[in-house]
């Protein structure tokens, strides 16, 4: 008997593949037995991630695409069916911020942070979902953050994008019912090369850190087994839902 976490025979699309949370959720779901399609803007990025998930034994694609384009998002949808024949997973995940506080964000920083994070997760999820609901199933995967869960004095942009994902969620969820699955995952503190220097800028994110009750910050391969159990027939009654893998933070905050 086959586990229900399995992914064997899926297709899976991951944006923002080529580090951090996205390589390591593309690198997972290639374990659990999905072909991969690693989507960013860093070709070199994106072909390690594929030559990896290949070195796993399964199939994979690195397609160059800046995901806030709605042009290239349909090429590379294109692209795995032409390489595939189906899309059974896309975890929505390539995002960025930068601390600023309200009143030196410019209009411009504003749209960037909001284009990035809550415009993307659309364009991708309305390329495929077409796809996904001619399959009869198909799962989506959204990765906002527990930013997106607080307030936020130091990014209220990047926050009021990330809450915006999750209502995205809830709502594609309910319209795109019962075909399509729609799920989202907040992580936490999660370790990342601009971290540091985040911590170091900010001492109240700094204090912040240090509340979270696990002790410690996660890593990007803690992100993966939400994803794997979203993406997985594990999950089949369960749309609409988000998943907190902060190491208790928010439960702190109450």
């Amino acid at each position: 008997m086959s586990s229900p976490f399995s992914l064997e025979g899926k297709v899976a699309i991951v944006t923002g593949a080529g580090r951090g949370i996205g390589k390591a959720v593309a690198l997972g779901l290639a374990e659990m037995g999905a072909d991969v399609v690693a989507l960013a803007r860093t070709v070199t990025d994106i072909e390690k991630t594929a030559a990896e998930v290949r070195a796993l034994g399964q199939r994979a694609l690195a397609v160059p695409t800046d995901v806030r384009v709605t042009e290239q998002v349909n090429k590379a949808v294109q692209a795995t069916l032409e390489g595939f024949g189906r899309v059974d997973v896309l975890v929505n995940n390539a995002g960025a911020s930068f601390l600023a506080r309200t009143l030196e964000l410019s209009e411009g920083g504003w749209d960037a942070l909001v284009r990035e994070n809550l415009k993307t997760p659309f364009l991708c999820s309305k390329a495929v979902a077409p796809v996904m609901m001619d399959q009869g199933t198909g799962s989506i995967v959204n990765i906002s953050s527990t930013e997106g869960m607080r307030s936020a004095a130091t990014c209220a942009a990047y926050a009021a994008a990330k809450a915006g994902v999750i209502n995205l969620t809830r709502s594609l969820a309910v319209e795109w019912a019962p075909r399509v699955r729609v799920n989202c995952i907040c992580p936490g503190f999660i370790e990342n090369p601009g971290l540091p220097q985040a911590l170091e800028a900010d001492a109240g994110l700094n204090r912040m850190l240090a509340r979270v009750p696990l002790g410690h910050m996660g890593k990007p391969e803690d992100i993966v087994g939400g994803v794997v159990y979203f993406a997985s027939d594990a999950s089949a009654y369960v749309t609409g839902a988000v998943l907190a893998i902060d190491g208790g933070f928010t439960s702190v905050l109450g």
